[in-house]
């Protein structure tokens, strides 16, 4: 079987952001062009439209925030809010290092399952496709993952689950074919608050080669509720984050599903 992970197949599914949030769709969309624009490498614009994109709930809560240069690094963005150049570095916090891997690997599966099908009858299959594992399924070794490919290919095509994939739910897309993990809360899922503080500290470290042209600099941390290594439910011994010593101007905590903010500093 063909080893495929393109750029192309990471920029198409940027759009299943479209459909798991409410965006403020006139500035992404503004943004997004402008990225398009800019002479970055196809995968540096990738990561640049994923980043804009987690902070659209930051957007909701700061409406006035214009961005301005959205292709520098250190900090990530450079925006305007009150008169203010702000610039703003955003990191993603990993509440589950070992599903880092997993994650990795199924979204390399749910790729080689799209092309199939989109060179079987992209037509006929186009769509969001949200699909949970059976318990215990491994994923660690080519053998294995060619044949969860069949068996994500077959649970699709004959719309119900078969092998590896025990439940399958759709959803309707215009263009493409798109697989994505079955999004589960776990009600006891927490967050240590030991792993922002962390994150504050190395930030803090790279702080002094920042642009020191901007009138303030804000560290956004963001948990992606549609990553399964980012989820959590709650954050763990929360007070603590109110200790945090830090020479950025403001520091904020974004969960991007309902968009929650907890302003740290």
């Amino acid at each position: 079987m063909k080893k495929t992970f393109s750029d192309e197949d990471l920029i198409k599914n940027l759009s299943l952001y479209y459909l798991n949030r409410h965006l403020k769709k006139k500035p992404i969309e503004k943004y997004h062009r402008t990225i398009d624009e800019s002479p970055l490498h196809d995968r540096e614009k990738y990561r640049k439209k994923s980043e804009i994109l987690l902070l659209n709930s930051f957007m909701h809560h700061f409406p006035e925030v214009k961005f301005e240069n959205l292709t520098c690094e250190s900090p990530d963005f450079i925006a305007k809010l009150n008169d203010k150049k702000i610039g703003i570095e955003l990191t993603e916090v990993i509440n589950h290092l070992e599903m880092k891997k997993v994650e990795s690997t199924l979204n390399k599966m749910f790729r080689q399952a799209e092309i199939l099908l989109e060179q079987e009858d992209t037509t006929k299959y186009r769509g969001v496709y949200f699909l949970e594992f059976h318990p215990n399924v491994k994923f660690d070794n080519l053998e294995v993952q060619e044949e969860n490919i069949i068996n994500i290919y077959k649970s699709i095509k004959k719309n119900k689950p078969i092998g590896c994939v025990k439940s399958i739910r759709k959803s309707s897309h215009r263009r493409n074919v798109f697989i994505t993990h079955e999004y589960n809360m776990n009600l006891f899922d927490e967050l240590c608050s030991d792993k922002i503080l962390e994150l504050i500290e190395k930030k803090n470290e790279k702080f002094p080669y920042y642009d020191t042209s901007v009138d303030e600099c804000w560290l956004v941390i963001v948990s992606d509720m549609n990553s399964i290594a980012s989820r959590y439910t709650f954050i763990q011994d929360k007070e603590h984050l109110q200790e945090v010593k830090s020479p950025f101007h403001k520091i904020f905590h974004l969960e991007n599903l309902c968009g929650n903010i907890t302003s740290i500093k």
